[in-house]
């Protein structure tokens, strides 16, 4: 079994429905029912518990400031979170597929080995479900992962105890591209575990100056997600020779490694007339 972890961030936006006879392969509803990460179930009904609290006692300009939305959207926002517990469910791969990150891996394009690898070493960080597989069931919802609520306080600071033990521990000898944003990183208390952490940042060149690519950053990533379930990467070395679709290249002279936190940072290039 490859001995690599990808670290990702869900999409935003999600695909809605979803089958109503699913087996509950993955069902935060029970306590007792399998799934990958099964040991938040209790942290994941609470979270549920509370957010519908949330809503049910809360004004407008309250739930627009947690979630971020007005109007028809808040309107749509408050009736999915109400119909958690009798939602139909979908693998998370599938509700993620609107974001442009979860397109650009192109999941339909890739070969069944690399599809089989991205399920099993790909690990989701979820607002609402703290850690998730790709093919764990979940239904819609909508919760960001740097929300505060009442009772709950920031949902990234709530998830930390409970989602850094778990990753800690999968994480353990392994290679790990981590591609989380930086809200996500919060949810997790990095104790270093793995063989090597692999943070990769994107950069244009134009006359001489890099400026970090920031806006369209997600599309880059989920290309090089789809490179690295394709290839196997458990080390960095293939991206030496490797040209982003997008036309990156690693600067491996800029790139730096942290002994300490054995964490190393790939700069990828593209350059641009200008």
């Amino acid at each position: 079994m490859p001995n690599f972890a990808i670290l990702l961030p869900p999409a935003e936006g999600k695909r809605d429905g979803g089958n109503p006879f699913a087996p509950d392969m993955f069902d935060y509803r029970s306590s007792n029912t399998f799934n990958y990460f099964n040991e938040l179930n209790p942290e994941r009904r609470a979270l549920i518990d509370a957010l519908q609290k949330t809503i049910r006692e809360s004004d407008t300009a309250t739930l627009e400031k947690i979630f971020g939305v007005k109007g028809e959207t808040l309107e749509e926002t408050i009736r999915t979170n109400l119909a958690l517990y009798e939602a139909p469910l979908m693998s998370a791969l599938d509700r993620y597929s609107p974001g442009v990150m979860f397109k650009a891996m192109d999941f339909a394009g890739l070969p069944t080995g690399a599809q089989r690898r991205l399920l099993e070493q790909g690990i989701i960080f979820s607002g609402l479900f703290g850690l998730l597989r790709p093919d764990d069931l979940i239904p819609n919802y909508r919760l960001r992962m740097d929300a505060v609520l009442p009772e709950i306080g920031k949902v990234s600071q709530y998830w930390r105890p409970h989602v850094s033990k778990l990753l800690n521990r999968r994480l353990e000898g392994a290679y790990v591209w981590n591609l989380l944003p930086g809200a996500h990183q919060e949810a997790w208390d990095d104790t270093h575990t793995y063989a090597e952490m692999v943070v990769v940042k994107f950069f244009i060149e134009r006359d001489g100056e890099r400026k970090p690519v920031s806006h369209g950053v997600k599309p880059l990533r989920g290309r090089l997600v789809n490179f690295i379930v394709r290839e196997t990467l458990e080390d960095y070395e293939p991206l030496r020779n490797w040209e982003h679709p997008d036309g990156y290249r690693l600067d491996e002279a800029a790139s730096t490694y942290d002994e300490a936190t054995r964490t190393r940072t790939l700069v990828m290039v593209k350059a641009e007339n200008g």
